[in-house]
């Protein structure tokens, strides 16, 4: 019988052979969509189709030159839009309509062709988290108070003198991000092969099945939401694509945990990032969590009709 250090040892070995397919994977998706949207940003083209947007914005009490905060958001992740937001002079109000519009719709270009992977429609994300987005701004719009608190926002937008500053930038923050992605779907990999080794991932689900049983989530889905929720859905996708390939969680579970957290993740990292510049936490998670279940519910009931009608 093999001793808990073997054990151990053996099951970082195999969860390294996996990660490194899948962090390569993620590379290869994410370093030239970044590189894309570095030249977007350089050359103006964000601005220009936030412009198109301005007239939508005054619906959901928000300012004609917040869109750019909007559209920055769809193509990359948090910090982006964030910066954008400390150069527009805006009320918490309108900062916390936004917040929720990004927390919902950041990053989501790459985030949804992560998520195709795992066997969920990538139109149907596509359209879901943008609507969404809007719908719980609205939402914000006739219920947050007129004044909720002040901004803290201190990050600055960064501007290029050239196409050079422009790449060495990118160069920089590739390079960070490319680390980040290494160390943490390795670790998330070896944890994972871990807890498989020693039986402890059904300890995990037996604890958050009654969660998941409210979200309309299956039991085999608690690690994985475990994972979105605390690391982020890049990161909870990629565990899932293991988990997905390897027969280890249904296609019908991996679908609704995508339409989960596509309105609902990194409950931890995301929402600190706004609650650091003043944001009022609960505004800004609730909603989030309670869209999420409803559309979870949603989807259960379109595919449950749409099984019923194939007999």
């Amino acid at each position: 019988m093999k001793s808990t250090a073997n054990r151990i040892y053996s099951s970082t070995l195999s969860a390294l052979q996996k990660a490194r397919k899948t962090v390569w994977w993620l590379l290869k998706l994410i370093l030239p969509i970044s590189l894309c949207v570095s030249f977007l940003q350089y050359w103006g083209v964000i601005a220009w189709l936030a412009t198109y947007l301005k007239p939508v914005f005054s619906l959901i009490g928000l300012r004609g030159e917040s869109a750019v905060v909007f559209i920055t958001s769809l193509f990359v992740p948090l910090y982006g839009p964030i910066a954008v937001i400390s150069t527009i002079t805006l009320t918490m109000r309108e900062i916390t309509i936004l917040a929720i519009m990004c927390l919902i719709t950041h990053n989501l270009f790459m985030e949804t062709a992560i998520q195709k992977k795992t066997g969920s429609s990538a139109l149907a994300l596509l359209i879901l988290r943008p609507v969404i987005s809007f719908f719980a701004a609205y939402l914000l719009n006739l219920l947050l108070p007129e004044h909720i608190g002040v901004s803290h926002a201190i990050q600055k937008s960064i501007t290029f003198s050239s196409v050079g500053d422009m790449l060495l930038n990118w160069i920089q923050t590739a390079g960070f991000l490319s680390l980040k992605i290494m160390i943490i779907v390795c670790g998330l990999m070896i944890l994972q092969s871990i807890l498989k080794e020693f039986k402890l991932l059904a300890a995990i689900s037996k604890t958050f099945a009654p969660f998941m049983k409210i979200m309309g989530l299956t039991d085999e889905s608690s690690f994985l939401w475990f994972v979105a929720q605390t690391l982020g859905l890049t990161y909870g996708s990629a565990v899932m694509l293991e988990e997905v390939e390897n027969n280890e969680i249904t296609p019908y579970s991996a679908n609704l945990l995508n339409y989960h957290i596509a309105i609902n993740h990194s409950l931890l990292e995301d929402t600190l990032l706004f609650v650091a510049i003043g944001v009022p936490v609960l505004w800004i998670t609730i909603p989030r969590i309670i869209l999420a279940i409803i559309v979870v519910w949603c989807v259960r009931l379109i595919i449950h009709r749409k099984s019923k009608s194939h007999n």
